[in-house]
């Protein structure tokens, strides 16, 4: 045994009560070391993910599932479905770098992609802006968005905590637009509450959600280095109207 083991043995068995008490200030040592992630905005959040590229792609710093090897099903059928629904204007909430989307001809009269790292929308707007393409710094749960035909909000959700989706959703209604295509996980059997900047998976049509049916439902094709987890990731289109939160 190391000395810091018998150290540890020695403490156990002549003080319990000391060692109780070392727990609880490791416990409380491990909560404090989190409440300063748990307690960043939004903005400082995020900021942080896009300046270190924490997402961890050597493609873009939206992260794995923006590079174009994982958005080749989506940037086919968007279009079609922008088509379909005679859709004239989208928001891309949030837009990231504009990786993949602006690999896609959209037949649109304005399209609007937000994002709330003020850097990134400055660099998308002089590299990708026209009459017709522009982009926004906007926080999508708090902010006051433009009234759009379709608001498209891949891979922006699965990072929110609840109470951020919740009130990401409420404001997209507030926004008015009609559709609202985003990502959902239909197979999830279960949603799990997350520290926002994180990641899991999450099901929209299950509690604390419990959107409808989806309209229509993309699935993505989406791959991973370890196989079949999350073969079941999704676009799902519904009605803004239609979600009752």
């Amino acid at each position: 045994m190391s000395r810091l083991g018998q150290i540890k043995a020695f403490i156990r068995t002549k003080c319990p009560a000391c060692a109780l008490v070392v727990g609880q200030i490791r416990g409380l040592h491990y909560k404090t070391q989190r409440l300063p992630h748990k307690w960043k905005s939004m903005k400082s959040v995020f900021s942080e993910i896009y300046y270190n590229n924490r997402w961890g792609s050597q493609e873009t710093v939206s992260g794995l599932a923006s590079e174009l090897s994982q958005t080749s099903v989506i940037r086919q059928e968007i279009p079609i479905l922008i088509k379909e629904k005679n859709a004239r204007s989208l928001l891309d909430a949030s837009c990231g770098d504009f990786h993949w989307m602006k690999e896609i001809e959209l037949d649109l009269d304005r399209y609007i992609g937000v994002d709330i790292v003020p850097d990134l929308v400055v660099q998308n707007q002089q590299k990708y802006g026209s009459e017709t393409r522009e982009f926004i710094a906007l926080d999508i749960a708090r902010d006051n968005l433009p009234q759009v035909d379709i608001i498209l909000c891949r891979d922006c959700l699965v990072h929110f905590s609840f109470e951020h989706i919740i009130s990401a959703t409420r404001n997209f209604r507030r926004s008015k637009s009609k559709y609202l295509l985003t990502t959902t996980f239909p197979e999830l059997s279960k949603n799990e509450d997350i520290t926002t900047g994180g990641w899991r998976p999450i099901n929209l049509q299950l509690p604390p959600f419990n959107f409808p049916k989806p309209i229509k439902l993309i699935d993505e094709g989406f791959t991973r280095p370890d196989g079949a987890a999350y073969s079941d990731k999704s676009l799902g289109l519904w009605k803004l109207e239609d979600i009752l939160l």
